[in-house]
């Protein structure tokens, strides 16, 4: 009785999962219905067709079942006299599929923890069907679909496997997508999480305006401002005028063989440092195979003293260094950048489109170029047309014939061609059609502003406005830009979370070090604080390393992350936000100790040095000696002098703070000298002498 009432619950069961089941166990077909009967395994097939279990059915069975195994054998458990605790369970299971079946009569939803695991998706389903294989059960999917397989017909295993595993999968993808909204939604939030929100990411389409101050004949300033926020900032000064780009005539002064360089008269006060490699085989005192190794040729043996060069400045002066020179002259327009001497062409690496590099490709090549002129193809003709390129091709070439004349009836050291204005320079390589407002407080510069839009296509032309600025206030206040300038002149930079980053730029690496500051919050964990810190300080040091112009090597200490995937994102946050520097940039992962190294072209020289002079106080030290420390120095100097010279008298002269003290509080050290070495000392204080001055002479009379 109790093994017909099992299998009229599992009749119930299989009509509300969809499946046909004939009550005669006897009659069952498994090939037509595509069903495997709950005691034969498709797999190994059962030698008990009595369906009595087999010795071990008792441990295989639980586990079948809790896989999703439908049939599992519960007529077995009602034949025991004495109910096990396992019986006791199987009894529940089946109950529970009892009022499953009742429900599904009924039209009614069963309770959820009694569908089976096996009709939630089809991911779901393959994952039941090995977990049964590997428990010893009967996988109801799968032997369905190898049954229908072996049967040949597709048909059959259409309603048991696919129809029911997508409804099933997407009422199970709702309670998912619930959760994960929740999850979202309360709870801590993770630090990627938290790090994007305070981050924005870059607007597509940003534009900019351009602020031009020329009000002041010693001094013009532009800065690139977006948002309110400025992205780059330029100066030039009468006194720091730049050299780059200048081309000169010049003559050979010596040349170093131990440095395989030589030195150039051009008529600055320093002399030019010229490489070998940047020396033009024309310039050789004899002719070389083409076929030589040019790595063996030596600078002593191809170039003399007196020799006369054309040179090009291509980075200026900086402390104990004159410019640096080079023999491959280039001239750079809008469009096109000239290579006199040279035979090589190219087009910019950031023109990716492959149509648009032939169409520049067949441009250029009926322009007629002379032999021997090298050119490049620059960013700025990806709209350009064909009459706009053969206008500043025809330009260049005009300017290099005006050179090179020049260079034949001038004597060296003469300069041949002067490189244009900064307003000039920056509109040339910098312009782009994301520059929607020029704002000019000058009116001859904003004639020149002008001037350059007028040779643009009319396209480019009408995106950017220039207008005069006539306010009251001067331009950089009135649009907020002169305390972003001040901030950008102080080594210590701060961030909107409350952390700081702190730049030193030193003789060998410019250092910048990242402090978190207040950035820890009580509704944050450290980690997360961190990273935030990290982000923000990545973004930043990138703006500011295109304001300061800082190039050369340069190392971040970030502050140390414990999570590697967060150590990911802050240097993904660094390479994004270094594409928008025109300089090249190579940088390195951050080591073990925090560190990132990053390698920035030197386009000029610092903004800083142009505006700032070595402290006469400190000599660039950032700090001075205290006047204890000096005064001990001074009276060491005097007790040694006194002792090698045999001198009878010395004359001090010092600062007003250093003799001060001397009289105050060492004046019996002074006392013991005279007397030890018979000699008089004579301290003056000159108020006019800085703290680092100081005149100590020895007499003898």
């Amino acid at each position: 009785m109790s093994d017909e009432r099992s299998r009229s619950v599992l009749d119930r069961v299989s009509k509300w999962l969809g499946r046909k089941k004939e009550t005669n166990t006897q009659d069952h077909n498994p090939e037509e219905n595509g069903i495997m009967p709950a005691d034969q395994n498709q797999d190994a097939p059962s030698s008990n067709p009595s369906g009595n279990k087999q010795p071990g059915g008792d441990k295989k069975e639980p586990a079948a079942v809790a896989a999703g195994d439908g049939n599992g054998d519960t007529s077995e458990a009602a034949k025991k006299t004495t109910k096990s605790p396992s019986a006791r369970r199987r009894e529940q299971r089946a109950r529970a599929k009892e009022r499953a079946a009742k429900a599904a009569a009924n039209g009614e939803t069963p309770p959820a923890e009694d569908k089976p695991a096996a009709a939630e998706s089809p991911v779901a389903e393959a994952k039941t069907a090995g977990a049964a294989k590997a428990s010893g059960g009967r996988g109801k999917g799968r032997g369905t679909a190898k049954a229908a397989t072996k049967a040949g017909d597709k048909s059959a295993a259409k309603p048991t496997a696919k129809k029911p595993a997508k409804e099933a999968a997407a009422k199970s993808d709702e309670p998912a997508a619930k959760a994960k909204t929740a999850k979202s939604g309360g709870g801590k939030k993770s630090a990627a999480a938290a790090a994007t929100k305070s981050t924005p990411k870059a607007v597509v389409g940003t534009s900019y305006k351009l602020l031009i101050n020329t009000d002041e004949p010693e001094e013009c300033r532009l800065a690139l401002v977006e948002n309110g926020k400025v992205e780059g900032f330029y100066i030039e000064s009468t006194s720091g005028a730049q050299c780059k780009g200048n081309i000169y005539k010049g003559r050979i002064t010596s040349v170093e063989a131990n440095l395989q360089a030589a030195f150039v008269d051009i008529g600055l006060p320093k002399n030019g440092f010229l490489s070998f490699s940047e020396i033009h085989p024309e310039y050789y005192e004899k002719e070389v195979d083409p076929d030589t190794n040019w790595k063996s040729l030596k600078i002593q043996d191809m170039v003399k003293k007196g020799r006369e060069v054309l040179v090009e400045v291509v980075k200026d002066a900086t402390g104990n260094k004159g410019p640096s020179l080079t023999t491959y002259l280039s001239l750079p327009g809008r469009c096109l950048v000239l290579m006199p001497g040279s035979d090589s062409a190219g087009i910019s690496r950031k023109i990716d489109d492959e149509e648009q590099r032939r169409k520049l490709r067949e441009m250029v090549e009926g322009l007629n170029i002379p032999e021997g002129i090298g050119y490049i193809i620059r960013t700025a003709s990806q709209e350009i047309t064909k009459t706009a390129l053969s206008q500043d091709m025809r330009f260049l070439l005009n300017l290099w014939t005006e050179i090179k004349k020049k260079g034949q009836s001038t004597p060296a050291p003469a300069l041949l061609y002067k490189e244009q204005n900064i307003i000039a320079r920056f509109l040339r390589d910098h312009y782009t059609t994301d520059i929607k407002e020029i704002l000019v407080d000058n009116e001859e510069a904003a004639e020149q502003v002008k001037n350059f839009l007028q040779l643009l296509p009319a396209a480019q032309r009408k995106k950017t406005t220039v207008k005069l600025h006539q306010g009251s206030q001067p331009i950089f206040h009135q649009y907020h830009v002169e305390k972003q300038i001040e901030q950008m002149f102080q080594p210590t930079v701060p961030l909107s979370s409350g952390g700081s980053i702190v730049i030193n730029p030193t003789e060998a690496l410019v250092a910048i070090d990242v402090n978190s500051g207040r950035t820890a919050s009580k509704d944050r964990d450290f980690e997360e604080s961190i990273f935030i810190a990290n982000m923000e300080a990545a973004e930043e040091l990138a703006r500011q390393l295109r304001m300061r112009d800082l190039g050369g090597l340069i190392v971040v200490d970030f502050i140390d992350m414990r999570s590697a995937a967060n150590t990911r994102e802050v240097e993904k946050k660094v390479r994004e936000c270094m594409k928008k520097d025109k300089a090249k940039v190579d940088f390195s992962r951050i080591s073990k100790f925090g560190l990132m190294q990053i390698s920035r072209q030197k386009m000029a020289a610092p903004i800083q040095s142009s505006s700032y002079k070595t402290c006469p106080h400190c000599e660039g030290r950032g700090m001075i000696r205290s006047v204890e420390n000096m005064v001990l120095s001074y009276l060491r100097q005097i007790q040694t002098g006194l002792h090698q010279r045999k001198a009878n008298k010395v004359l001090c002269r010092l600062p007003l703070d250093v003799a001060q003290y001397i009289f105050n509080k060492k004046r019996e050290d002074l006392l013991e000298l005279e007397k030890d070495y018979q000699a008089q000392i004579i301290i003056e204080a000159d108020p006019q002498m800085l703290a680092a001055e100081n005149r100590i002479e020895f007499l003898k009379e």
